[in-house]
């Protein structure tokens, strides 16, 4: 299913962008753990990969 990147931008970017992830979120804010969490605030959204520099980018995907 192809989602609507403004959904992903204003659920996502929106409350994570120059915020102190520290503080924003309520676990550790590993990049594997983040891309749980994107999954889990848009539903039809089952798999995300996030990349923290250009060697290393962890995915999650949802069962």
């Amino acid at each position: 299913m192809v989602c609507d990147f403004t959904e992903v931008k204003n659920k996502i970017k929106g409350y994570l962008d120059h915020g102190d992830l520290n503080e924003l979120l309520p676990f550790n804010p590993t990049a594997e753990n983040i891309a749980k969490w994107c999954t889990e605030q848009i539903p039809q959204c089952y798999k995300v990969s996030v990349q923290e520099s250009e060697g290393n980018i962890a995915t999650y995907e949802e069962d």
